[in-house]
């Protein structure tokens, strides 16, 4: 799809997005026709992978040092539907990593024919033992690849200064 503009002009919710492109199936429809609620998650899992990917830290690598994130919330806010043909783009941000075995993603999806956004999520991870399945210190190298960037810190501590003015 021919595209005039590049995806970071798109009215993203945080600074810095790691964003992927797709286009909705009909494979991906339920009974109503529109996307079912469970294929959004898999977007953004796709987005999640992609991410590990563009920061060097491949499913290979988290093998050979025996640590991955595992989800363990999700909260997903449907805000509007997608349909089979919309072209969409999906955004996440690593928003929290506390160095230690929680880290934190947000997401957001965009429909590209009207600029809307159509859901928002923010998922919660821990650091685990691929091996047991136990949660684990998470490496040197995941406090590196997954640090929060400061524009997003800076971005996150300042609403959370205007959420407490306003109460």
């Amino acid at each position: 799809m021919y595209r005039s503009y590049p995806l970071s002009t798109l009215q993203w919710d945080y600074p810095e997005a790691h964003i992927i492109e797709h286009t909705a199936t009909s494979d991906e429809a339920d009974g109503y026709g529109h996307i079912n609620n469970s294929v959004y998650l898999s977007w953004l899992d796709q987005c999640v992978w992609d991410h590990c990917n563009a920061v060097a830290m491949p499913p290979e690598t988290c093998r050979e040092l025996n640590r991955g994130f595992a989800a363990v919330r999700h909260e997903i806010d449907y805000l509007a539907a997608a349909y089979p043909g919309d072209h969409v783009a999906i955004a996440n941000w690593v928003t929290s990593n506390d160095g230690r075995l929680r880290a934190e993603r947000r997401f957001q999806i965009i429909r590209m024919s009207d600029k809307k956004t159509v859901l928002r999520a923010r998922s919660d991870y821990i650091c685990t033992n691929l091996t047991n399945g136990r949660p684990a210190r998470m490496p040197d190298i995941f406090k590196v690849c997954f640090a929060v960037p400061p524009r997003i810190d800076c971005f996150l501590a300042q609403a959370q200064g205007d959420d407490k003015a306003s109460t």
